[in-house]
C-alpha cells in the first residue's frame, strides 16, 4: 500500500481562524501546495480563492499532484445557485476535486427535496466538467441515524441520475474539520461513523476527514474501506509519524 495515494493534504484556514496576516497565511497555503509537489500527495485541498496559484504552481514543475477545494465552507447553508456559481469559479480556475458542504441542517430540518437538489445540480456540473465531487455530510452534527439516512439520500441520488461509470467520481465525505462540537467530542471522522456512511453510501466511495493526525490512524482507516483521507497531517503520515497539531 502506497498510503499517499490516499492522502488529501489539507489546509483549509484563513488568516483570522490562524489569527495571522493574509500575507503570512497566504505564504503558508504557498509553502503547503509546495510540500505536496515535494511529497507526491494524491492531492492538495486549499480554499477556492488559493485554486489558480496551485494550478500555477503544479503546472510550471510539470508534477501530478491534483487541487481540490471546498465549496460553501464550512456551514453549507448557501442558495443551491450560490454552490454551483462558486463551483464554477473553482473549476475555471484549474480544481480537480470539489468538496461541497452539503446543506446538513436544511436536512436535519427535514427539508430532504433541497438536499436532493443540491445533490443532483452539484454533481451534474462536476461530473460534465469531468471533476471529482465529494458531499460533506459533517458526521458530528447528525445523529447515527441521520449520518446513515443522508449517506443514503445521496447514494440514492447519484444512482437514480448518473451512470454507473461515475459512481467512483462522487464521495461522500465525513467532515469539514471545523464543526464546533461541546464537550470536546471529536468534530471529524471517526471509526464508526466511517462504518456507518461505507455502509450506507456504497457504491459511491468514502473520504475520512478531520481528526486523522497518526500513520496507524490513517491506515485504520483505509483498511475499512475509505478511498482518500483528508488530513492537515498528511506529511507526517506519509513519514510514520504522529502530528501534535489541534488541527
Amino acid at each position: 500500500m502506497i498510503i499517499k495515494n490516499y492522502l488529501d493534504s489539507t489546509y483549509l484556514k484563513t488568516a483570522a481562524q490562524a489569527e495571522i496576516s493574509e500575507a503570512e497565511n497566504f505564504e503558508i497555503v504557498k509553502n503547503f501546495i509546495q510540500e505536496a509537489i515535494d511529497e507526491d500527495f494524491k492531492l492538495v485541498m486549499i480554499r477556492p480563492e488559493m485554486v489558480s496559484i496551485a494550478n500555477q504552481m503544479i503546472s510550471k514543475v510539470h508534477s501530478k499532484v491534483t487541487i481540490g477545494t471546498v465549496i460553501d465552507f464550512p456551514n453549507g447553508k448557501a442558495s443551491i445557485e450560490k454552490k454551483l456559481e462558486e463551483a464554477q469559479k473553482a473549476i475555471d480556475d484549474g480544481a480537480d476535486d470539489l468538496d461541497f458542504v452539503c446543506n446538513y441542517e436544511a436536512f436535519k430540518k427535514g427539508n430532504s427535496n433541497l438536499v436532493k437538489e443540491e445533490i443532483l445540480k452539484g454533481t451534474q456540473l462536476g461530473l460534465e466538467n469531468h471533476k471529482i465531487v465529494k458531499w460533506i455530510i459533517e458526521v458530528a452534527a447528525l445523529s447515527n441515524q441521520q449520518i446513515i439516512q443522508l449517506s443514503a439520500l445521496i447514494k440514492n441520488v447519484v444512482i437514480s441520475n448518473f451512470k454507473e461509470e461515475n459512481y467512483n467520481s462522487v464521495f461522500v465525505k465525513s467532515s469539514t474539520g471545523f464543526y464546533k462540537t461541546v464537550n470536546n467530542l471529536p468534530n471529524g471522522a471517526t471509526i464508526p461513523s466511517i462504518i456507518m456512511m461505507l455502509e450506507n453510501a456504497s457504491p459511491l466511495p468514502v473520504k475520512a476527514a478531520g481528526g486523522i493526525r497518526t500513520y496507524d490512524e490513517a491506515i485504520d482507516m483505509i483498511r475499512l474501506g475509505v478511498k482518500r483521507i483528508g488530513t492537515s497531517a498528511a506529511k507526517t503520515i506519509s513519514h510514520g509519524l504522529t502530528s501534535e497539531s489541534d488541527y
